[in-house]
């Protein structure tokens, strides 16, 4: 056997399984070949030259090692190719094996490693590294169990090692109304208004509190509120773009970026009460961390998020993403043009996923089963009146406010309630009918329960009236509400 910088370390351990150990030994980077995974992806396509480069070794001396190795076992039918093709071997031969060369790069920034090596080592493995092959890695890190808090936090120096080869990559090129092309339209808006922040805070650095007060808080104050609009450019990626990239399987660089968009809007907030409070030297730091935090993830998105997005979404997908982001709305940039790829009005952007037996409805599908679960599992009663008064639904909760039986259903309404209030019921259902009214509220004090009641008018989308809808709810504890209770204050045993 030839050993030289081409020869396969798969190759190598098949007709010699004792040089494993002997490997390790160099360098406990090989502890992954003992890995049967590892084995059968990076161990398939690396070449003797990546191996090198992984352990930090010379690639010469390695294989005369090697070769001292095997011929001390008393295999004799060894030999070395002379140097000179350690550079044509360097590159990793299929995706597999970059993205292994990948997570081992990112997991020795984990372990502290100086980025300076590890740019080098980047530089000698993978030169024409592709954004698409960055997501695939963080989302491999979070599979392969690193917290996303871990990934988020090394987010910014990964993309510090790659951003050599990120830069030589061509921009995102989309006609105007893409949602790519509206993404970047609102890059460079937060570039001009952190610009104009930047430029007040350079101002502030040695001035006295009370003069800042006087000259550049009412001033930071808006620029600070015009920043806070990028909430919208993170709403419409995190409601649009992520759910269709995750029906690929990219849910890594969603969770990471969406962990980061949360950094920012908590500074922005952070940033608004230290002004408020006259915190002036905090409120400057936490817009300094903002600004240059707004700053990176415009670099991360249309270096990696948005040239991934489009290697990986169909025509068809920018559709989906298309549809509904008027109902999120835009940051600073105004009515968006209709992009030529847009679906034709009426579309149903989740047609291509009908679930069996799905009742279409306006946004999504549910089927009859997920329907009825849905209401019965709402903190609410429900009853459904159509336009000819007679009853078609309740929800049929085990525990009622108000007495009901299927005897009820097709039975008109009027009937189903004492002669005293017949002549309000009518009335709402007369004004309901007639358009003079659209609801009705009322509530009432039943064995130490505050009980609510309301009454909705139903009508289609041309206007006709089609029925009414009955809720009623106890609100008791919602009465007694002070504060507040955010998601993550949530107890688990709290039920």
């Amino acid at each position: 056997m030839e050993l030289s910088a081409r020869t396969k370390i798969d190759e190598l351990l098949t007709r010699y399984p004792y040089m494993l150990d002997f490997l390790v030994a160099k360098s406990p980077k090989y502890r992954l070949l003992k890995n049967p995974i590892s084995r059968k992806t990076i161990g398939k396509v690396a070449t003797m030259g990546q191996v090198a480069s992984i352990g930090g070794l010379e690639l010469d001396q390695l294989l005369t090692d090697i070769a001292a190795e095997i011929r001390s076992h008393g295999d004799t039918d060894i030999t070395v190719a002379q140097a000179g093709e350690k550079a044509a071997a360097m590159a990793p031969e299929g995706r597999e094996a970059r993205q292994e060369v990948l997570k081992d790069i990112i997991m020795d920034l984990h372990d502290g490693v100086d980025i300076e090596i590890l740019k080098h080592r980047f530089h000698d493995l993978i030169k024409d590294i592709d954004p698409t092959e960055i997501a695939a890695m963080e989302q491999a890190l979070i599979e392969e169990g690193m917290p996303e808090s871990e990934v988020k936090r090394l987010c910014d120096v990964h993309v510090e090692v790659f951003k050599e080869s990120l830069e030589v990559q061509p921009a995102p090129d989309t006609p105007p109304g893409h949602p790519i092309n509206t993404y970047m339209l609102e890059n460079r808006a937060t570039e001009k208004i952190v610009k104009e922040i930047t430029g007040v805070v350079d101002k502030t650095a040695t001035i006295a509190p009370d003069d800042f007060s006087r000259q550049y808080r009412a001033e930071l104050e808006k620029l600070i509120d015009r920043l806070a609009e990028i909430d919208l450019h993170y709403l419409r990626k995190e409601n649009q773009l992520f759910p269709i990239l995750e029906e690929f399987n990219i849910q890594g660089p969603s969770q990471v970026m969406w962990a980061l968009h949360d950094d920012i809007r908590e500074a922005i907030k952070t940033a608004r009460a230290e002004l408020a409070a006259s915190k002036f030297p905090d409120a400057i730091n936490t817009i300094r961390y903002a600004t240059q935090s707004i700053l990176d993830m415009i670099y991360k998105e249309e270096h990696i998020l948005f040239p991934m997005a489009l290697e990986t979404l169909s025509e068809a997908k920018w559709q989906k993403v298309r549809e509904g982001e008027e109902e999120i709305g835009y940051a600073w940039i105004g009515p968006v043009p209709e992009w030529p790829g847009a679906a034709a009005p009426g579309t149903s952007r989740s047609s291509e996923a009908a679930l069996p037996e799905a009742l279409e409805l306006t946004t999504g599908q549910l089927t009859p089963e997920q329907v009825d679960l849905m209401l019965l599992h709402l903190p609410v009663e429900i009853s459904f009146v159509d336009e000819k008064d007679e009853v078609r639904y309740y929800t049929q909760v085990e525990h009622k406010i108000f007495p009901r039986s299927p005897g009820v259903i097709g039975r008109k309404v009027q009937n189903c309630h004492p002669r005293s209030s017949l002549d309000k019921v009518q009335r709402i259902l007369d004004d309901f009918r007639s358009g003079k009214q659209r609801s009705a509220h009322f509530w009432i004090e039943m064995k130490d329960r505050l009980i609510y009641i309301s009454y909705f008018a139903v009508r289609d989308a041309g206007g006709a009236y089609r029925g009414t809808i009955e809720t009623v709810q106890d609100v008791t504890e919602i009465r007694g509400l002070t504060g507040q209770k955010r998601l993550l204050d949530w107890d688990q045993g709290a039920g």
